[in-house]
């Protein structure tokens, strides 16, 4: 049997709201969010139109603005937040987070200026703390519709992510651990310039082998190692 975890949610944007509806299933779960219209709309209507439209969350979902409450007897915290905002949002937490807490992030991106990565941040900023990413290919409105979907969760300790993984996943969401933490954050950061050439070529007329083209060229990008053949190489 999985243990019943109480579930802190930072973040009431459109994947921070989508995520703690899915753990509300299983455990108790609160969401932070800092629009006070957000957090009795969730709490009253059990909706966030804002980003999610009418989808209906999962009733048993309460929000609050005081952060101090959401975080302080969570026994894993899920930070929601906007890259650039990770660290300032978390620093705000910490006075309220009781020792070596899980912090996971589901942020998609790198800090500006530091160039680090999400779970760097927890680990420099809330040292214990055991750091994971839940990433991975996922539209937040397809899974509130019920579409069958994955993602990854990545922390070093496959113990503790294979404990979390049974808080998030539901019967339509499947989460897959794995350890390599900085390969899972950089392809969930990365993919997206992928996605920004893909959309200039479908935005310039080019067909679906110009697609395929990018796609495949910036998965071989990613995957070269130092030494190895250059991102630029002719196709094979």
């Amino acid at each position: 049997m999985t243990m019943k975890l109480k579930v802190g949610v930072v973040g009431g944007g459109s994947w921070g709201t989508t995520v703690a509806s899915l753990a509300s299933r299983h455990s108790a779960t609160m969401l932070w969010a800092r629009n006070p219209d957000t957090v009795k709309e969730i709490n009253e209507f059990h909706t966030n139109s804002k980003y999610l439209g009418k989808s209906k969350l999962f009733p048993s979902l309460v929000s609050s603005e005081s952060i101090e409450e959401v975080v302080s007897q969570a026994d894993v915290i899920i930070m929601g937040v906007p890259a650039q905002s990770f660290r300032k949002v978390l620093l705000a937490a910490k006075p309220h987070i009781r020792p070596w807490v899980p912090i996971i992030s589901l942020s998609k991106g790198l800090e500006r200026g530091t160039k680090m990565r999400m779970t760097q941040i927890i680990e420099a900023i809330m040292p214990g703390h055991p750091a994971g990413a839940l990433t991975g290919p996922n539209l937040a409105k397809e899974i509130m519709a019920g579409q069958a979907a994955a993602s990854v969760l990545a922390m070093v300790d496959d113990t503790i992510a294979n404990e979390l993984q049974k808080v998030i996943a539901t019967g339509l969401f499947r989460i897959y651990t794995n350890t390599d933490v900085v390969g899972c954050e950089l392809g969930g950061a990365l993919k997206n310039v992928i996605a920004l050439a893909a959309g200039m070529g479908d935005g310039t007329g080019a067909g679906q082998n110009t697609r395929a083209a990018i796609i495949t060229r910036g998965l071989e990008t990613a995957d070269t190692k130092p030494g190895g053949p250059s991102p630029l190489a002719p196709l094979h």
